[in-house]
């Protein structure tokens, strides 16, 4: 399984708000020289963001965006729900009665119990560990 480009986007977006906020909201431009992601692709990124609450905009001179919840209440879980729509590693996961094997496929558990341990691994990680840096500190090695 891999995340969409939107999904490491938006979470790359949500913890430069979290770095750079401090000093007021933070302009698209700032955030695309920052994150190396366009403004349009990041203007499209904000819009489910600003829809679920994570980020709020200011219009005008002095405007641009900031968090609206404090860093350590945004998991990656969270995130990835709102740009993806879910975490499920197949539609059986997600509906079982899309599979009329659900009920005896000995495979449909253990998707689900994968899925259920990468959940709870994504809801265990927030933009204040990113921000902190605190993520590295529980790594177990990553190729990604």
């Amino acid at each position: 399984m891999k995340l969409s480009a939107k999904a490491r986007y938006a979470v790359r977006i949500l913890l430069d708000l979290a770095i750079h906020d401090e000093h007021g909201p933070v302009r698209t431009a700032d955030i695309s020289e920052r994150t190396g992601v366009s403004v349009r692709f990041i203007e499209q990124i904000l819009k489910p963001l600003k829809k679920a609450n994570l980020v709020q905009s200011t219009r005008g001179a002095a405007g641009g965006y900031v968090l609206s919840e404090k860093p350590e209440d945004i998991s990656l879980a969270r995130i990835i729900r709102i740009i993806e729509g879910n975490l499920c590693l197949t539609q059986c996961c997600e509906n079982p009665k899309t599979c009329h094997r659900s009920e005896t496929c000995r495979s449909h558990r253990a998707w689900i119990r994968v899925t259920q341990v990468m959940e709870a691994e994504l809801e265990g990680i927030t933009i204040r560990d990113l921000q902190d840096d605190e993520i590295l500190n529980h790594s177990h090695g990553c190729a990604c």
